[in-house]
């Protein structure tokens, strides 16, 4: 068997599973979207007080928890989600700042 026909064949594999592997853009925007959505509900339908937090967790789990446990669920949420939120707008910055910067042919 030829070595560079071997090659080839490898060649031609790896770059079929690279192309594969890459979502579409409607499909990537999708996920980009849902990746800003999904925080920003939560952070606005958080209730304000621990035993609103444990009501919900009760209803819907069927699990009951102590209202110190309610409000260090609660305080963690929320910290994901600012932390969460914070990362989604530094990416978003970064990829526009590296736009601009290209030249444009």
């Amino acid at each position: 068997m030829n070595a560079s026909a071997s090659t080839s064949c490898c060649c031609r594999a790896a770059s079929t599973k690279s192309s594969s592997n890459r979502m579409s853009i409607p499909a990537r925007r999708r996920v980009n979207l849902t990746g800003w959505l999904l925080p920003s509900a939560l952070l606005v339908l958080m209730p304000k007080c621990p035993a609103c937090m444990a009501a919900y967790i009760a209803m819907a789990t069927g699990l009951g928890i102590s209202l110190p446990t309610a409000a260090n669920v609660r305080l963690m949420l929320i910290t994901l989600c600012i932390t969460s939120l914070s990362w989604l707008t530094i990416r978003t910055l970064h990829r526009l700042c590296l736009n601009r910067t290209r030249p444009r042919s």
